[in-house]
C-alpha cells in the first residue's frame, strides 16, 4: 500500500472517498504525482486555484509577505486587508467587506447579518428561503440551506424556519416567501447541484420582489464568483446587484480565504456581532490582491470569455457526435457536461489518461479549470473526453 494511503487511512477521518493517487507539485495548469505522472488540471481544486500553479506574481506576492508578517488578528490594523476590501468595494457595487476563511463562513456570516437585517429593519423577520438542488457548505448553519437532502438527513434537525423553492421557479419562491422572510439566498450559477445558471429574467423578477417585499437578496457566489464566469462576480451578466454576496474560493488563488460584500443598508455588524480569528490576515490577503491584479488590472477576465467561448464551441463540436452526451451547460469556465451515464466512471478514465476532471451529481461532468488555460490546454482536454465521450 502507498505510504501517504496508509497513514491516511490510519490517522484522518474519513470525510472523504479522496482518489487513491498523491499529489506532490504543480506548474501552469498541470499537477504532478508521487510517481511522476503528470496531469491537465481542469478541476483546479475544485474552483479555487484561479492562477495556476507556481504562477510568478501570485508566488512572488506571497512568498514576500512570508518574510514580513503572516498574522496578527484583527484587534490590529491591516494594511493589505483594508488594501483587499478597497479592490473588491471599487470594483463591485457594494459598500462593505468582512472577511473570514472560507466559502461556508461567508454563508454563515451572511446568514447572521440577514437575520440582524430582520431583526432590526423587518419587524423580527427570520425565515430563509433557499433553493432545492442549491449547496452552500457543511458547517450547521450553511448545511441548513443546502436543498440537497442527501447532505443534511444525517444532522437534522437543523436551523429552523429555512424553506425551499425550485431554482428558477419564480412563482414557487413567490409563493414559499411570507411575511417572516427575511432573506432569499441562491447561487447564480449551481454548483454541487449539476452547473445549473440561473435564468436571466428569473434573477431580474427576483431582485424587483426582494426590493418589494423588503427581504435580503444574498448571492452565493463562492464557486461562480472571482471571474469564473467571465466577469468578476456572476450577478454582473444578469445586471442585477445583490444585497450580500459570499466569495471564497478563487478569490485566494488556493489560499484559505472567505468574504462576504454588502452595500450599506447592509452594513450592520457591530463590535462583539461576528468575528473570524483568522480571516483577512495579511498572508491571504496578499495572494487575494494578486489575484485581483490579474484579474481586474491585467485583464485577465477579457481572455477568459475568449477561451471560455472555444471551449464550449469544441464541446458542443464533440456533443453533436456523442451519444453519452445530453446537454453542455454552465458560463465561462464553469461547464457541466451532463452524460447519459455515470460521470464518475468518466472521470477516472480520463485520470487514467492524465486528465482530472471533476462531477456534479451522478450524471455530469464538471469542468472548472485555471483561468489562465489557453487554446492548448483546451485541445488537450478535448482530445482525451472524445476518447470516453464519442
Amino acid at each position: 500500500m502507498d505510504l501517504t494511503k496508509e497513514k491516511t487511512e490510519k490517522y484522518l477521518m474519513h470525510t472523504y472517498n479522496s482518489i487513491p493517487m498523491t499529489l506532490i507539485s504543480g506548474e501552469g495548469c498541470h499537477v504532478t504525482d508521487s510517481t511522476g505522472k503528470k496531469y491537465l488540471d481542469f478541476l483546479s481544486g475544485i474552483a479555487v486555484n484561479a492562477l495556476g500553479y507556481s504562477y510568478d506574481s501570485f508566488n512572488k506576492a506571497v512568498s514576500g509577505q512570508l518574510d514580513k508578517i503572516i498574522h496578527f488578528s484583527n484587534l490590529f490594523l491591516n494594511n493589505l486587508q483594508a488594501d483587499l476590501a478597497e479592490k473588491l468595494v471599487e470594483n463591485s457595487s457594494f459598500d462593505k467587506a468582512f472577511f473570514c476563511n472560507s466559502g461556508t463562513e461567508a454563508v454563515e456570516a451572511s446568514l447572521k447579518l440577514a437575520k440582524k437585517f430582520g431583526k432590526k429593519k423587518k419587524n423580527g423577520a427570520w425565515k430563509i428561503l433557499a433553493m432545492n438542488k442549491s449547496f452552500h457548505g457543511r458547517t450547521s448553519g450553511s448545511l441548513s440551506l443546502t436543498g440537497q437532502m442527501k447532505y443534511r438527513e444525517t444532522f437534522l434537525p437543523l436551523l429552523p424556519g429555512v424553506v425551499f423553492a425550485d431554482f428558477n421557479d419564480f412563482e414557487d419562491l413567490k409563493q414559499k416567501a411570507d411575511g417572516e422572510t427575511c432573506a432569499i439566498i441562491l447561487e447564480p450559477v449551481q454548483g454541487e447541484g449539476g452547473i445549473h445558471p440561473a435564468d436571466k429574467d428569473y434573477l431580474v423578477k427576483v431582485r424587483e420582489f426582494c426590493t418589494r417585499s423588503n427581504i435580503a437578496l444574498i448571492f452565493d457566489e463562492v464557486q461562480c464568483g472571482m471571474g469564473r464566469t467571465g466577469t468578476l462576480f456572476a450577478h454582473e451578466q444578469y445586471r442585477v446587484v445583490p444585497d450580500i454576496v459570499c466569495l471564497a474560493k478563487g478569490l485566494g488563488g488556493g489560499l484559505p480565504i472567505g468574504a462576504i460584500l454588502a452595500t450599506e443598508e447592509f452594513n450592520l455588524f457591530e463590535p462583539g456581532d461576528h468575528a473570524a480569528t483568522f480571516g483577512g490576515n495579511p498572508l491571504v490577503c496578499s495572494g487575494a490582491l494578486a489575484v485581483l491584479t490579474e484579474l481586474i488590472d491585467h485583464d485577465l477576465l477579457s481572455r477568459i470569455k475568449e477561451i471560455s467561448s472555444y471551449l464550449f464551441q469544441k464541446l458542443e463540436d464533440l456533443s453533436s457526435s456523442s451519444a453519452k452526451i445530453k446537454e453542455i451547460r454552465g458560463k465561462g469556465l464553469m461547464i457541466g457536461i451532463e452524460l447519459d451515464g455515470n460521470a464518475s466512471q468518466i472521470a477516472e478514465s480520463c485520470r487514467e489518461h492524465g486528465l482530472i476532471v471533476g462531477t456534479a451529481g451522478a450524471n455530469v461532468l464538471r469542468l472548472v479549470p485555471p483561468l489562465i488555460i489557453g487554446e492548448k490546454e483546451v485541445d488537450e482536454a478535448v482530445d482525451i473526453l472524445k476518447k470516453f465521450l464519442k
